[in-house]
């Protein structure tokens, strides 16, 4: 089900992305709106699921974990029991920030963020020793071009 959102949500919902520690009246001032209804149409987006959760993002670098790999996954293997392996191992690495299954030649991608290039042998070796897997190829990324977390709401209808 998709939601229904009007210019305030959306406009809300763009201050809560760019920045959501922001107190309510802030948000109301950027939006245009008062502190009351802004306030009922977040209990309303959240009740909706339109709003997961709030989070904070950490800078990797300043953390030292330097190195994003994007690790090409290919499998020989497609019966139900090695796919909940997989993800089984999957989600129980921190290093894994994202992980897609996906169409075409390559049957997953995972976002990988370590240290540097022995962490991620670490990881690698890890992986493996949990689960067959036919074929992988990890691409180091050499620079951040974009990064963000914010979904584009302009595109949407309504």
């Amino acid at each position: 089900m998709s939601a229904e959102l009007d210019d305030l949500d959306k406009r809300i919902l763009a201050e809560l992305q760019r920045d959501a520690s922001q107190s309510l009246d802030e948000i109301a001032r950027k939006t245009g709106s008062s502190k009351t209804p802004v306030w009922n149409r977040i209990r309303k987006l959240r009740a909706a699921g339109v709003i997961r959760n709030y989070t904070v993002l950490l800078d990797e670098y300043e953390l030292g974990l330097e190195a994003c790999f994007f690790v090409l996954v290919r499998t020989s293997s497609h019966e139900a029991e090695w796919q909940a392996a997989f993800l089984r191992a999957v989600r129980a690495r921190p290093e894994v920030m994202e992980a897609h299954r996906l169409a075409g030649d390559i049957d997953y991608i995972l976002k990988v963020r370590v240290a540097n290039a022995r962490a991620y042998d670490r990881f690698y070796q890890s992986l493996i020793a949990d689960v067959s897997i036919f074929n992988v190829t990890a691409l180091l990324s050499m620079e951040e071009i974009k990064f963000t977390t914010e979904i584009p709401l302009e595109q949407m209808k309504g």
